[in-house]
């Protein structure tokens, strides 16, 4: 039979109606397996035999198991998540303000086919897309290490490897199980989902009713730019973009953020604040700034520098100075390749 993580209440009872067996342990079988998988001691409802066996081999042969972990100075934990086809991801665990909490950043593909020039994972190219247990048990691995520091997984955000409008379809099945109260217990207002800005995307996550928070990767306010370190920049302008996030906004009820990282002398300019200020006026969006993390050179040879703190400083108070809500992200995990753009699939 088919692992748990794969399987939503409808898909599990199929499987067992079409085994003989009754569909009706779908929903407690379920429960089960998320709840071992939460440290919440050993299973008190009996299962026929079958289930028994399919929950306990469920529980000790996940789909992603753990091949290599790092920890950085800051207690940022990165994981180097190996599929049962032996093609890796990278993870990463963040403690949260409140030592009782930790953030987690999922990936959705192996490799990336965005090509974006400041990102490591461009690098490797695009693999495959993983599939809705891969993206669960990915979960469930940040969640075990979370409890295993002390911590409780409270958010997540698939700001990881890949692009998860281009696998929006696992992605969204593997959002409804780790949202579930009956399964994973985040809710959808604990997950965020990020783009670069594929537009057909935001709209199908709109119309999925998830409800779940968007983050949008703009990185310029204009698309000779943007063009030149994304190349989806060519495809979807900003206008458009920004356009799809106001109708998610709408169908939500979410504020949108605002992704934009800042590179020295390509997007860091008083003038690009202001362009950016002017882009987002009389829209709820939240601007989240980050300094540029190192990764050599990029696809195209260029070799990018990060802003310095007063220079991130200075744009941050523009934009501020317009009205926008803005803030700077700190990075977290830097010394262990962990941060934004850095995650490149090696131990």
């Amino acid at each position: 039979m088919t692992d748990l993580s794969e399987h939503s209440l409808a898909t599990l009872a199929a499987e067992l109606s079409a085994g003989g067996l009754r569909p009706s342990h779908s929903g407690p079988l379920l429960r089960s397996y998320y709840r071992m998988d939460a440290g919440s001691g050993s299973n008190d409802r009996r299962f026929p035999a079958e289930l028994e066996r399919l929950l306990r081999e469920s529980i000790e042969r996940r789909l992603a198991s753990l091949a290599a972990r790092h920890v950085a100075s800051d207690g940022t934990a990165k994981f180097l998540i190996r599929m049962s086809d032996g093609r890796t991801v990278e993870s990463v665990l963040m403690p949260g303000h409140r030592t009782d909490r930790a953030a987690g950043c999922l990936s959705s593909q192996v490799g990336c086919a965005m090509g974006c020039d400041f990102c490591a994972t461009a690098k490797a190219g695009f693999e495959r897309n993983l599939t809705s247990g891969e993206i669960v048990d990915q979960f469930l691995t940040l969640r075990r290490e979370a409890r295993a520091g002390g911590r409780r997984l409270q958010t997540v955000v698939f700001m990881g490897m890949g692009e998860p409008m281009l696998n929006l379809g696992n992605v969204r099945l593997a959002i409804e199980r780790m949202a579930s109260n009956d399964m994973g217990g985040l809710g959808c207002g604990r997950i965020t989902v990020s783009t670069v800005g594929i537009v057909p995307g935001i709209e199908e996550l709109a119309a999925s009713g998830l409800n779940v928070n968007l983050a949008v990767s703009l990185h310029a306010p204009d698309d000779r730019t943007r063009a030149r370190l994304l190349p989806t920049g060519r495809r979807f302008g900003v206008v458009e973009i920004l356009g799809a996030a106001d109708r998610y906004q709408a169908a939500t009820g979410r504020p949108v953020s605002i992704q934009y990282c800042l590179l020295k002398g390509v997007n860091d300019s008083v003038e690009q604040a202001d362009d950016l200020a002017r882009l987002l006026k009389g829209r709820r969006m939240h601007v989240n700034l980050l300094r540029y993390n190192p990764i050599g050179p990029g696809l195209s040879g260029e070799v990018y520098e990060a802003v310095s703190g007063a220079a991130a400083d200075c744009f941050l108070s523009r934009l501020r100075d317009n009205g926008v809500v803005a803030h700077l992200r700190q990075s977290r995990g830097p010394d262990i390749d962990a941060a934004c753009g850095q995650l490149r699939q090696r131990a």
